[in-house]
């Protein structure tokens, strides 16, 4: 797809995870946001998967490691046609297979239920390793936070991704720079992000993670990268696309109100 083409997609997935989590009254607007143009280059111009068919064998698998998230993937779910757009205001209500966080079990295209924060990364790990065993082609993403990686057992998970040289699997890593408590800097220092990638073996990139010609060149290379996993920082905003959330962390886990809810619609047109 043309740029303009997934800008506007990118757009519509940002309206839909308002129009989810207003109708919710709960949810996690602000890293929902920022992902929505990662997983519409994965949605619409990468990943080989099939919205008739989106449990076929050999397709493309994305986990979503930072789960609370799952607004923006129900989104591009609902964009790409695999998941009814009429679910829309049905999000964390009783019976919806719109759950706060992804279930696999609920619902057609979720390729792994996450919630904990740094268990999906292990769950992708053990996807690309699969392939590798089975000799099948299909290629592993994963989309993980950069508060998540505060968790001790993602770095297990780098471990095992670079001994098992996993060239098929792909991290995204959303660096917005804000969780639940703030800063991620001033609740727990990253360090040298990029540095510790490397360190663990990874071919790493880091990008604009808003920029949809930068994250296509992410995924070209590391589709050529051999005999390592790859890893793409990506530089975000959380909240990105609505002026008020953005680099707000009060906005991590906050529903908008009506006026908010309309402002922030306004601001999407």
């Amino acid at each position: 797809m043309e740029k303009k083409e997934l800008e506007l997609i990118s757009k519509e997935i940002r309206k839909d995870i308002i129009e989810m989590i207003y109708h919710a009254k709960s949810g996690h607007p602000g890293g929902s946001l920022s992902i929505a143009d990662i997983l519409t280059v994965l949605y619409f111009d990468e990943m080989n998967i099939d919205p008739k068919n989106p449990r076929m064998e050999n397709r493309d698998r994305l986990v979503l490691s930072k789960g609370h998230a799952v607004p923006a993937l129900y989104a591009a779910l609902m964009e790409k046609g695999i998941v009814d757009k009429n679910l829309i205001t049905t999000l964390r209500k009783f019976k919806s297979p719109l759950q706060g966080h992804p279930d696999m079990k609920k619902l057609p295209g979720i390729d792994m239920s996450t919630g904990s924060l740094g268990q999906g990364i292990s769950a992708a790990v053990g996807m690309a390793i699969s392939a590798k065993i089975s000799n099948d082609s299909y290629r592993v993403y994963s989309i993980m936070g950069d508060g998540e990686l505060q968790e001790g057992q993602c770095y297990e998970a780098f471990m095992a991704a670079n001994h098992y040289k996993l060239d098929n699997l792909t991290v995204f890593i959303d660096k917005n720079g804000l969780q639940i408590d703030g800063e991620v800097e001033k609740v727990m220092s990253l360090g040298m992000l990029k540095d510790k990638f490397t360190a663990f073996g990874f071919n790493v990139l880091e990008i604009n993670g808003h920029d949809v010609d930068e994250i296509k060149a992410s995924l070209a290379n590391a589709k050529e990268t051999k005999g390592k996993p790859t890893a793409v920082i990506c530089n975000t905003v959380k909240g990105k696309g609505v002026s008020f959330m953005e680099n707000n962390p009060g906005w991590h886990g906050k529903a908008p109100n009506k006026e908010e809810y309309e402002k922030a619609m306004e601001e999407l047109m």
